[in-house]
């Protein structure tokens, strides 16, 4: 039986349209934050007032009198957290001059170390205590791990705990533990790691999923703000101005 010209159209139309619907769910839905970072005003986490960045020489000469003006969803920028050290050897080329800006400027600063799987956790431990030297007021260290290299899982965790614990004898506070979503449920989940603040990379997402307790969420690297050239990545806090604070080195809650 010959089929209706219409009906061909119609059949081709609902084609036309279960493909677009399926890509849009696959392939734009998932991503809109993104686009909407690289090719206009990004949409940024509600419900949350205290702002950061995390910066290091990618962003190069920062204009600090710019920054210290400078807003994230209509919120002033509190606090900086500024790459230090990288393995054993590498110090990032700006953190001098960034980590004095950041105090000079009014933020709350911050030092994160870079973990590198093939160098040992306490030779790294070791070269970032000698290079940084964290005040009161300023953020605990942070362990920035993201990549395994050829470790197993059960030396990821131990090398882990060898840099935190090395590091929090040296300041007496727990470290911060940045890394990224899939690295902490896959790898930082014993209870050995409870204790330690998290600081979560989860990018283009509307809420955080992951379920335990954190502190700080890296929501996007596609930020943009005056006195840097390029992008930057955007942090927030959970929690309010006061429990930031508190958490820094000196602050009432180290010893509870």
């Amino acid at each position: 039986m010959r089929l209706p010209a219409w009906s061909l159209w119609v059949g081709g139309l609902l084609v036309a349209a279960i493909y677009a619907a399926v890509f849009y769910h696959f392939f734009v839905d998932p991503y809109t934050f993104r686009w909407q970072a690289i090719y206009g005003d990004a949409t940024y986490p509600d419900g949350y007032s205290i702002q950061g960045i995390d910066i290091s020489h990618h962003q190069g000469h920062i204009d600090w009198d710019l920054l210290r003006n400078a807003q994230i969803n209509h919120n002033p920028v509190r606090f900086v957290i500024i790459k230090a050290t990288e393995g054993r050897s590498h110090l990032d080329e700006n953190f001098n001059d960034n980590f004095y800006e950041a105090r000079e400027n009014g933020f709350i600063r911050g030092a994160y170390h870079f973990f590198s799987p093939s160098v040992p956790a306490r030779e790294q431990a070791e070269y970032f205590l000698k290079q940084v030297h964290l005040e009161d007021g300023d953020l605990p260290p942070v362990l920035d791990i993201e990549d395994g290299g050829d470790l197993t899982a059960a030396q990821i965790k131990q090398a882990a705990l060898t840099w935190l614990r090395t590091v929090e004898k040296e300041y007496g506070v727990k470290p911060i533990i940045y890394t990224y979503y899939k690295f902490k449920t896959e790898y930082l989940s014993d209870k050995e790691f409870d204790d330690y603040p998290y600081w979560i990379a989860h990018y283009y997402v509307r809420e955080l999923k992951y379920a335990g307790e954190w502190k700080f969420w890296q929501h996007t690297d596609r930020g943009r703000l005056p006195g840097i050239k390029g992008f930057v990545d955007f942090n927030i806090y959970n929690g309010s101005m006061y429990d930031l604070q508190r958490l820094t080195i000196g602050g009432r809650n180290n010893n509870e």
